[in-house]
């Protein structure tokens, strides 16, 4: 899972992003690493694994991971290269979501790039800019489009669904809020189109209003905003996150229970983006390595044992399931066994968050 985080300047975005990293480089499991200065890879919390752990103990734990890439140089007139304009816009357009990060605290000593605090008008002002950007593109492509279709009507289909989203670009809307069938959402996802991608909606409160953030005003409008475009919204204070990012786990524990709240901002944005993207993970474990995997819902199994290695997909046989809430009820694969829960599951076979899984295949 791959989430860009946009936001005007000093809304907090930096300082989430730098805290989320910190946060990723004390992860004992998966070392925090820099693929870019302004990329970072973190992995997401599962108690799973840990518990799978204590039956197996072995050599090493992987966790799924989150790479979070912060998208510098959004301001007004973004789209028409201003900042660092379309060098980051591209960076975008190569995410699986966006996180926009939205300013909801008032502090005097923080200037706001436009003076005032108002979270739908900073909605707007980095919407626009992505609306523009992806108006340019549509253009293009639908001027190919449309010469293509002269020689060939098959191309008609595509000269009419980005006509459809050129429409809801220059009425000022997103492209992600069309009612599209699935081969009208196979051509809009060749075009990597920045106002198709699901939005996370971050609002930045300040630490004082953690425990009461749905009292929030500017997070309230932030809120009704994203349910008109079936987008998330989540409230985290940045600067919570950073202080957290610098301590050990029961440490971090112990400061989430005096602010009152139950999980960090981090944990929050993960588990969005999985519900978000439609995302589980299912387990594997043995003596070598306890690991989650990542995969979309409704994978079934051949392609789910492909995210291991392509050879066990082409190869594969039969996927040996358990429950992880019975693997760990019982203690061990072979207790499970003796109780007739495990199952042997075919080429049909969905899925299902927190399986347990044995791949049988033919090398």
């Amino acid at each position: 899972m791959k989430l860009g985080i946009v936001g005007l300047p000093n809304v907090g975005k930096s300082t989430l992003f730098n805290a989320i990293t910190k946060a990723g480089a004390e992860c004992a499991n998966y070392p925090f690493c820099t693929i870019e200065p302004n990329v970072g890879v973190v992995a997401v919390p599962d108690e799973r694994l840990n518990e799978l752990a204590k039956i197996y103990h072995p050599q090493k734990v992987t966790p799924a991971v989150v790479e979070f890439v912060d998208i510098a140089g959004l301001v007004k007139g973004a789209s028409k290269g201003e900042g660092l304009g379309n060098k980051f816009l591209s960076h975008i357009r190569e995410t699986d979501a966006i996180v926009h990060v939205v300013r909801c605290f008032e502090n005097a000593d923080i200037v706001h790039v436009e003076g005032s605090i108002s979270p739908l008008r900073d909605v707007e002002t980095i919407n626009l800019e992505l609306i523009l950007a992806d108006l340019d593109m549509v253009e293009k492509r639908l001027e190919k489009a449309v010469k293509a279709a002269r020689g060939d009507k098959k191309f008609q289909i595509e000269v009419d669904t980005l006509e459809k989203a050129k429409k809801v670009l220059e009425a000022g809307k997103s492209v992600r809020t069309l009612d599209l069938n699935d081969e009208e959402q196979e051509i809009i996802r060749g075009t990597f189109l920045l106002t198709s991608k699901p939005v996370i909606y971050v609002g930045n409160i300040s630490e004082e209003e953690i425990a009461t953030a749905d009292d929030n005003k500017y997070f309230k409008e932030l809120k009704e905003f994203a349910k008109t475009e079936n987008s998330k919204a989540i409230a985290i204070s940045a600067k919570i996150e950073e202080e957290l990012s610098t301590l050990e786990d029961n440490e971090k524990m112990e400061f989430l229970k005096e602010l009152g709240v139950e999980e960090s901002g981090l944990d929050k944005l993960i588990k969005a983006g999985y519900d978000l993207l439609g995302l589980i993970s299912f387990l594997t474990a043995g003596e070598p390595e306890v690991r989650a995997w990542t995969i979309t819902k409704g994978t079934k199994a051949p392609q789910a044992a492909g995210k291991i290695h392509t050879d066990i997909e082409r190869g594969f046989i039969k996927a040996e399931v358990v429950n992880y809430d019975d693997l760990i009820k019982y203690g061990s694969v072979n207790a499970v066994k003796e109780k007739g829960l495990m199952r042997l599951e075919g080429k049909d076979y969905v899925m299902q968050n927190g399986d347990v899984v044995l791949f049988r295949f033919n090398v």
